[in-house]
């Protein structure tokens, strides 16, 4: 399979590049980023053969779909990776919460977050390029809490890659800071800035994009990738557990094969949902999927009513800070498949420049086709967070806002799975608070306050977090973030 560019060719760059080129060098023509050129069709025999077998069963046979350029031996290498998750045979378990209501839940493996779900493959198959190839590569990343922790986790001490990782100072949750914080493998250099997730995402963008900062790094034999959701390297993996959620239901019992469910997402950058629309795409009966937000809810007015508009936004911090994002990559792979790439290139060029763009009516109509949207307040969430708890089931903040969109934007009786990318451990102050009215908690009084009331066990990889050292002191400016990992790479 061959992977094309959402904004076109600029004649310069390859117009087709494989699977391994893409995701070792994930940006493109006019500051675009790669998708596949076509998509696998799944048909009701494939997805019966799925009905009985593993998680790995299932991704080994959908990469094998894609025709990915990646040696076997590779692939199982990074498979066996879900070896380490809380169940090896079932890494993302479907909780059934309400009737028609189950969580899955994509927080089980070493950073308990879903994030792990896809960089934990992905770390080992770009590691296992740049090793076979005899290159060696600075992976960017950055982070509003999730994909931070998992990206130095999936890296740390591989050969031939080092990694920067961007933050948001005061942007994450302590947990998640002390997960990249106390970090102390050489190839991996932690950097807190002054600003949002937006900041570090377009210093990492820009950093992709430019001639200078890379002919630095090819005068140092380096090349440059990414481990955020730009990279299809994580999109793939992601499209695999929408999958194994749907036949999670069929082998409940909960649906019949062929019938239609919700696909229920709480999004930031937009990664999580896409790889939702791309198992769509490919033949999941999918009615409809939901995209949850919180007060940043730029998203849910693009899906209302077709406008992106970031002339009088900032990012308003929240208790869901892995959505506190304005600028969400991955809508661009929407507006690709929707609407070509003469449409995405004026776009998103209208958003670089002015901060704005609006869909036309029959733009908005094809969007809405697929989406629908709401948000969720930091009271409403909590309320959520209480109301699941009474019932037996403990959440994070970012699930909560999929149970308010559950309640607003279905139009039919369907099965709903709704994507829960957290543990609660994560944002202990916040789940303190809903359940017991706590305010002001430190985490670890948080989480043994809610260890208490929940009658469950702090996981030791959480607990011990707290008597870690600190090895990662570097907070700048977002202006020094190039000469940082300049200096890093000396």
């Amino acid at each position: 399979m061959k992977f094309i560019e959402t904004r076109g060719n600029d004649g310069v760059s390859p117009e087709q590049v494989s699977f391994s080129e893409a995701i070792l060098s994930p940006m493109c023509s006019f500051g675009g980023i790669y998708i596949p050129e076509s998509f696998p069709s799944l048909d009701t025999s494939f997805f019966q053969k799925h009905v009985n077998t593993s998680y790995k069963d299932l991704a080994r046979d959908i990469l094998a779909a894609f025709e990915i350029d990646i040696d076997q031996a590779t692939i199982e290498n990074a498979l066996d990776l879900y070896n380490h998750f809380d169940d090896p045979s079932d890494p993302a378990p479907l909780v059934k919460v309400k009737d028609d209501l189950f969580v899955s839940e994509l927080y089980h493996g070493p950073t308990r977050a879903f994030k792990d779900m896809a960089l934990q493959p992905f770390g080992a198959l770009l590691s296992s390029l740049a090793e076979q190839r005899n290159e060696k590569y600075l992976i960017l990343a950055a982070t509003s809490g999730d994909t931070g922790p998992a990206a130095l986790h999936t890296f740390k001490n591989r050969k031939n890659v080092q990694v920067a990782c961007l933050y948001p100072v005061g942007g994450t949750s302590d947990v998640q800071r002390l997960q990249m914080v106390t970090e102390d493998a050489p190839n991996l250099k932690v950097i807190g800035i002054h600003g949002d997730f937006d900041d570090a995402q377009n210093a990492l963008k820009t950093l992709l994009s430019s001639d200078g900062f890379n002919q630095k790094l090819k005068d140092k034999n380096i090349s440059l990738s990414a481990a955020n959701s730009v990279n299809f390297g994580r999109i793939i993996f992601q499209i695999i557990y929408h999958i194994h959620s749907y036949l999670e239901l069929v082998r409940l019992d909960a649906i019949s094969m062929g019938d239609k469910v919700y696909l229920d997402v709480p999004s930031g950058n937009f990664g999580n949902a896409l790889g939702g629309y791309y198992a769509m795409k490919m033949g999941l009966p999918v009615e409809n999927i939901i995209i949850a937000s919180n007060i940043n809810n730029v998203l849910t007015h693009l899906i209302k009513e077709g406008r992106y508009d970031l002339r009088e936004s900032s990012v308003i911090p929240t208790t869901s800070p892995a959505m506190d994002i304005l600028k969400s990559s991955n809508v661009e792979r929407i507006l690709y498949d929707l609407f070509g790439a003469n449409r995405t290139k004026e776009l998103m060029q209208q958003l670089d420049q002015e901060k704005y763009y609006q869909l036309s009516r029959d733009e908005l109509d094809q969007l809405q086709r697929v989406f629908s949207a709401d948000f969720c307040s930091d009271d409403e969430g909590k309320k959520y967070i209480q109301q699941a708890f009474e019932k037996g089931y403990l959440m994070d903040p970012h699930t909560a806002t999929c149970f308010k969109a559950y309640e607003t934007c279905r139009e039919k009786p369907l099965k709903t799975i709704v994507y829960s990318t957290a543990e609660w451990t994560k944002f202990s102050p916040t789940i303190a608070n809903a359940l017991t009215g706590e305010v002001d908690t430190h985490d670890l009084d948080a989480l043994k306050a809610i260890a208490k009331e929940a009658n469950i066990e702090i996981p030791a990889v959480v607990k011990e977090l707290f008597d870690k050292k600190i090895t990662q002191n570097t907070v700048i400016d977002k202006e020094n973030i190039k000469q940082e990992i300049l200096t890093f790479l000396d």
